[in-house]
């Protein structure tokens, strides 16, 4: 890559898609798995189908402004699907294939969508029920080619490969569309996951997601970008991933990855050998304690050269120049013995791991960059396409989420909200005036999110805005510190902290599977495994768990009660988002009995 992007000479999204084709052509671009192989597609094949499928939409008489949702998982036809729309000139709606059947009809109907374009015959049959009498869809598109389902009245089933195949004139006439498409128009309604409250649809520009592109690309541009591989696993349909995993890797000639899902990544990880990903904190937490666990089975001299490259990755870092010549030379061959095998768990080829989507703990930031694994954490919303800040190579502070990046202003307002402005600002929430007027205030987007910045103009984010804590005695708590440290803890996989109006701090517990069955295991206290949780000598061990967090929290931190619960959070369950934050709502609609009597 030269000095900086082609963006000057990119028009829109579609036509910095097709002038990256012409460049290279018969280079791949796509990857994904079929029948357990690996297949790719190259940038001319996907050029070829987005025109086609363009120009059938065109021909089937969808025109500018009109909305076309995706309803499915990552895979080539959900790129090809989203760069057809934008060049058919309408609007894609990218929907979550964990969306409930009320979610659906809530966004058919506030989109007013036209057309839905879903992969297969599962998700289609949790579509359709979502149609009511009145909806102005006029037909599916279904991207696997067979399906057993008879559609209802009024809406037409297409496969994919019939309705792409169909001749029509109007595919020559695609770049010719694509040059009257303006920087400023809509390109898609990205409905908010939403930890609270009915889902927004965030209407993006063109131009806002393209600077967002070419800021990335200023931060990342260090590391020498030539010839990368993304390994692509969040959904698509999150505004994290939709520009992350899709519209930067193509804005700098990178070739996609599809994984099938978060159990396969290890594996995807070893057979792609990805160059650069972006993940959630909660993989993080996820690899952190499967790592942990897992040296727990190894040798005792393998436990004690990890820990003491941890220790001396972690001093390496905390206190630059302190290593002795000792440490210097061990830290040296503890890099060929240790630190090279951690890095070719993720592929061996890996040049950074970016995290965002939520706050990601230090202690796991801190541990995965002790081990030679480089973690840029990074911040952003929806509403801002998504990237407002990320931490720049030159200079990682792992509590922090970096400076903000070039064309974004970021101030904090006197309760120190984090405001934010800049080119990559959506043009506001599809018929929704007021909620845009709250969130757009002389042209500063309030973010919700509560935060400081450094002398030298790093970010932290301390907690939302919404989500702060104030206990009966004025006290102001941020939960997301405290469930931070929980985090760390080998034997809970996940909590929510809860206590507001209230004298103190409660918890809610999942405690680890492994950890379950292990203490199961070693004292067969009861011939039921999952009844575990209300044994009196599992619930005394948690205790101590809780006690040896809260020495790190402050007297009003600590958690003085605390409730286990087997069922984890789960998108599946409506208790986290998309993006695996977890969404404190829901979980207290369903839990707040039990924690309300913790006070009692």
């Amino acid at each position: 890559m030269g000095e900086k992007l082609q963006q000057e000479s990119w028009q829109n999204l579609p036509d910095m898609f097709f002038k990256q084709a012409e460049k290279y052509q018969k280079q791949k671009l796509l990857g994904y798995r079929h029948h357990n192989q690996w297949h790719t597609l190259s940038w001319e094949e996907i050029a070829d189908s987005i025109k086609k499928l363009a120009g059938n939409l065109i021909q089937a008489g969808i025109k500018q402004g009109d909305r076309v949702a995706i309803l499915s998982e990552s895979r080539p036809e959900w790129l090809i699907a989203d760069f057809a729309i934008m060049s058919a000139h309408a609007i894609t709606v990218p929907i979550y294939i964990t969306n409930t059947i009320k979610d659906h009809s809530y966004i058919v109907n506030h989109s007013n969508i036209k057309v839905a374009i879903i992969s297969n015959e599962k998700l289609l049959k949790k579509f359709l029920p979502s149609l009511g009498q009145k909806n102005s869809l006029e037909f599916i598109i279904l991207m696997n080619d067979t399906y057993s389902i008879n559609p209802i009245e009024k809406v037409k089933i297409y496969s994919w490969k019939n309705f792409i195949e169909q001749k029509t004139t109007y595919q020559n006439k695609i770049q010719q569309l694509i040059s009257q498409i303006k920087l400023d128009e809509t390109c898609c309604f990205i409905y908010t996951s939403g930890t609270g409250g009915t889902p927004k649809a965030v209407m993006l520009s063109h131009k806002a997601i393209l600077s967002n592109c070419e800021s990335t690309y200023e931060i990342l541009k260090d590391f020498g970008l030539n010839h990368e591989i993304f390994l692509s696993f969040l959904p698509l349909s999150h505004a994290y991933e939709h520009m992350a995993g899709q519209f930067f890797p193509l804005s700098i000639g990178a070739q996609i990855f599809y994984a099938e899902n978060a159990d396969k990544l290890g594996e995807a990880m070893l057979q792609v050998k990805p160059t650069i990903m972006t993940a959630v904190p909660r993989l993080y937490e996820i690899l952190y304690e499967r790592i942990l666990h897992n040296l727990k089975k190894t040798s005792k001299i393998k436990q004690f050269l990890f820990h003491l490259t941890w220790n001396l990755g972690r001093k390496q870092y905390e206190y630059p120049n302190s290593l002795t010549w000792k440490e210097k030379l061990l830290n040296k061959i503890l890099e060929k013995l240790i630190r090279n095998k951690v890095r070719n768990r993720f592929g061996g080829r890996l040049k950074v791991l970016v995290s965002g989507g939520a706050a990601l703990n230090y202690e796991i930031g801190l541990f995965f960059t002790a081990l030679g694994v480089r973690i840029l954490q990074g911040y952003g919303q929806t509403e801002a396409a998504p990237v407002i800040s990320v931490n720049p190579i030159s200079k990682i502070k792992l509590h922090t989420v970096g400076l903000p990046l070039k064309d974004v202003e970021i101030k904090l307002a006197e309760d120190n909200e984090i405001l934010v402005r800049g080119k990559s600002i959506m043009k506001g929430y599809w018929q929704d005036p007021i909620a845009t007027n709250l969130a757009l205030q002389n042209d500063w987007l309030h973010t919700g999110d509560i935060g400081q910045i450094d002398d030298e103009g790093y970010l932290s984010i301390t907690d939302r805005k919404k989500d702060i804590i104030v206990l009966s005695g004025g006290e102001t708590i941020s939960p997301s510190r405290i469930e931070s440290f929980i985090s760390l803890e080998a034997e809970i996989s996940q909590s929510m902290v809860y206590g507001d109006k209230h004298p103190y701090i409660v918890a809610l517990i999942v405690p680890n599977s492994d950890y379950r069955k292990e203490f199961y295991e070693k004292n067969l206290l009861i011939e039921n495994q999952t009844n575990i949780i209300s044994e009196p000598l599992f619930i005394k061990a948690m205790g101590k768990v809780i006690e040896k967090i809260n020495q790190n929290l402050s007297s009003v931190e600590k958690i003085r009660r605390f409730i286990l619960i087997s069922e984890e959070f789960t998108i599946e369950n409506g208790l986290l988002t998309p993006s695996l934050k977890i969404k404190r709502h829901k979980i207290l609609e369903k839990y707040k009995n039990n924690l309300e009597k913790l006070f009692t």
